[in-house]
């Protein structure tokens, strides 16, 4: 990258509370340009990377997050006292805010991806022709990856640490809201690339909250990206999916469901639907729609029902849900598909595994669907026939995430059915190619 450009990435946050954009038009084309150019050559940088060296700028990265801890804090703050005085709802506040604790986690998250095995040059199979030749099927980063996000800062994290491990560039380009804090995260994650001697254009961050920067990646800047990775609500993934030129790993909405059976146990059901709904009400895998099953009702929806409420969350339910409670309100069609990301729930009635899974095909978003029982043949139908990228028993949704596969992190949970599904974590942000060795072989 140029030295104006990194001088422009770098500058004091404390000029950013004017700068909604500092390059418009031709010079952001420019621009884009730019960090397209230096991406693809860091791209190929990276492939060849031995392993120990992206895992020296892990390390360092990690150290250097923790370091500019005061630094993202106060960055932080300020785009919260932005999005507060914009009227921003407590449930986006919760995604865009960072503590100590947060931060912390972020560091901690690149060195559980600096421990996991390096993806590259993995031989996933091999075998030998009845000719001679040997063929190996192996793996290798995808290129560059574009990833554009909403609100969480912490993504500039997850992603940039995720694509070195797989030895892809990465080009982020974070939430407008978040712009402050994505910036100071950034600044350490280049300052820990440039200390292991990698090209600082490994992790690119689009200098500028224009909504014309996102248009040139989803063209693909020139040949420059070869993948998108959307993270956010359903109108930027909807533009993602409408306008990108290039393949994207679809990020989906999170309509996650539970169904609790007629068998499943009282106390477990509690503990489960308690903690899918309101441990964090606004990440993507939170539970959204509470399915009962009729057979158990009479035993099983009051408690549910009346948990939920007396823990502040709003009920939106049909007339056997109506019934329990005064406070709960009627569920209108649309709320059966509804991501609320807030202390609000969809809850209902069904008759059996049967209708709730036939109910989830109809209102899901084929992210992330549980089911409680004791009943190990109703748990088997479910896990087989629900078609979502993650299928729980026995376990919360909020279990929806790559640091809870063992992945380190993730960007996305991705829902469609091709190259990756559910959390993208290092493995899933590589290709393949086939090598193969020969002695002579000609083909007759």
């Amino acid at each position: 990258m140029n030295r104006a450009m990194n001088q422009a990435m770098n500058a004091p946050l404390t000029a950013l509370d004017s700068a909604r954009s500092s390059a418009t038009g031709p010079s952001l084309a420019a621009t884009m340009r730019q960090i397209g150019g230096d991406a693809r050559a860091a791209a190929r940088a990276l492939a060849l990377a031995p392993a120990a060296q992206k895992n020296r700028a892990l390390a360092a990265m990690a150290k250097a997050v923790c370091t500019a801890s005061a630094t993202i804090l106060a960055a932080n703050a300020q785009d919260r006292d932005e999005a507060k005085a914009a009227g921003a709802t407590p449930a986006f506040l919760d995604r865009l805010a960072l503590d100590r604790g947060r931060v912390a986690a972020m560091a901690d998250g690149i060195d559980v991806i600096r421990k996991l095995k390096d993806p590259v040059g993995t031989v996933t199979a091999s075998w030998r022709r009845p000719n001679g030749m040997r063929i190996e099927r192996v793996r290798v980063p995808l290129g560059v990856v574009g990833v554009i996000y909403e609100s969480r800062p912490n993504v500039t994290v997850d992603a940039g640490a995720l694509c070195l491990k797989a030895g892809n560039a990465a080009i982020l380009r974070g939430g407008s809201e978040s712009f402050r804090s994505c910036r100071a995260i950034h600044a350490a994650l280049v300052e820990g690339l440039t200390e292991a001697g990698l090209p600082a254009a490994s992790i690119a961050l689009v200098p500028t909250r224009e909504r014309e920067a996102v248009g040139m990646m989803l063209a693909g800047l020139d040949g420059a990206i070869d993948v998108i990775v959307p993270r956010g609500g359903k109108n930027l993934v909807g533009r993602v999916q409408t306008e990108a030129r290039v393949p994207v790993f679809a990020h989906l909405e999170g309509v996650c469901h539970v169904y609790v059976d007629g068998r499943a146990k009282l106390a477990m059901a509690k503990s489960i639907v308690l903690n899918a709904k309101m441990r964090r009400t606004g990440v993507c895998g939170a539970a959204e729609t509470l399915l009962v099953d009729r057979a158990g009702a009479d035993r099983l929806l009051k408690p549910l029902i009346t948990m939920l409420l007396d823990a502040g969350c709003e009920i939106r339910g049909d007339a056997a849900v109506l019934a329990i409670d005064r406070r709960v309100k009627p569920a209108t069609e649309q709320d059966w598909s509804t991501e609320y990301l807030d202390a609000i729930l969809t809850a209902g009635i069904v008759d059996g595994v049967d209708a709730a899974i036939a109910h989830i095909e109809r209102y899901s978003s084929h992210h992330t669907d549980a089911i409680v029982t004791e009943d190990r043949k109703a748990a088997e139908k479910f896990l087989r026939e629900v078609d979502s990228a993650i299928v729980l028993h026995n376990a919360s949704t909020q279990f929806a995430d790559g640091g809870e596969f063992g992945f380190g992190a993730e960007i996305g949970i991705a829902t469609g059915r091709l190259h990756a599904r559910g959390p993208v974590g290092a493995e899933q942000l590589t290709s393949f190619k086939y090598r193969i060795r020969g002695n002579g072989q000609t083909r007759p």
